[in-house]
C-alpha cells in the first residue's frame, strides 16, 4: 500500500500479504500495445523507403540500382513486416487472463510476469524494426544526394545522426549479409548514442541545416 503526505509529497509504502499484481500488469500490456504500434509505423515508412511506386519513383526499388540482379533491402523489410507482425501477436493483453494457483487461494493472477516479458520482447523487436528504417534511410539519402548531384545539406539534427550510421554501416552497392549492419544500428538505437548525438547536436533548439 502507498500512502502519500499531500503536504510534503513524501511516500510512505506498507509491505504485506495481500499483493496483486494487477496494476502492474495492465501497465505492460499498455506498453506493449504502444510499443507494437511504433513498430507498425516504422515497418510502414521502410516500406515506403524500398517501394518505388509509394515514394513516386524519388527513390529505386528495394534501394538498389541493379534491381534484378540484387535484391537491395527487399530482404530487410520482409524483417521488419515479421518482426512487426509477431509483435501484434504478443500484443494480446496478458492481463485479461488469469489461471488459479496455490490450491485456490490464488484465486484471480494478474499475469504480471507473462506480460512483462511479453513486452519485453516487443521492445526489442521494435528496436531492431527501428535499426532496419535507419539503414534504409541512410540508403534513400545517399540515392537522393546522387541523383540532386549535389552533396544535400540535412537538418540539423539528421546529419549527426546519418554520419553516425555512415560510421557503422556503408552504402549498400550489391547484395551482401545485412544482419551485422542491422546490429550494429541496433546497438546504436539500444545504447542511446543515436539520440545523445542528435540531442548534442539540436538541443532544445528549433532545427536548422548546416
Amino acid at each position: 500500500l502507498l500512502f502519500m503526505d499531500d503536504d510534503s509529497g513524501e511516500i510512505t509504502v506498507l509491505s504485506g500479504g495481500n499483493f496483486h499484481g494487477e496494476p502492474l500488469a495492465i501497465a505492460m500490456d499498455y506498453l506493449a500495445i504502444a510499443l507494437a504500434e511504433m513498430g507498425n509505423i516504422s515497418e510502414r515508412r521502410t516500406m515506403r523507403l524500398t517501394d518505388e511506386a509509394s515514394n513516386a519513383g524519388v527513390l529505386p526499388a528495394f534501394l538498389t540500382e541493379k534491381g534484378g540482379l540484387n535484391s537491395g533491402f527487399m530482404i530487410t523489410q520482409y524483417t521488419a513486416a515479421a518482426l512487426a507482425t509477431e509483435n501484434k501477436v504478443l500484443a494480446h493483453p496478458a492481463s485479461v487472463d488469469t489461471i488459479p494457483t496455490s490450491a485456490n487461494v490464488e484465486d484471480h493472477v494478474s499475469m504480471g510476469a507473462t506480460a512483462a516479458l511479453k513486452a519485453r520482447q516487443i521492445l526489442d523487436n521494435v528496436e531492431h524494426i527501428l535499426a532496419i528504417e535507419l539503414l534504409a534511410a541512410a540508403q534513400g539519402i545517399d540515392f537522393r544526394r546522387r541523383a540532386l548531384g549535389i552533396d544535400a545539406r540535412l537538418g540539423a539534427g539528421t546529419t549527426p545522426a546519418y554520419d553516425l550510421i555512415r560510421q557503422h554501416a556503408p552504402f549498400i552497392e550489391e547484395d551482401t549479409l545485412l544482419y551485422p549492419y542491422i546490429d550494429a544500428v541496433h546497438a546504436l538505437v539500444t545504447s542511446g548514442e543515436l539520440v545523445r548525438v542528435v540531442t548534442d547536436t539540436v538541443g532544445d533548439r528549433p532545427a536548422v541545416t548546416r
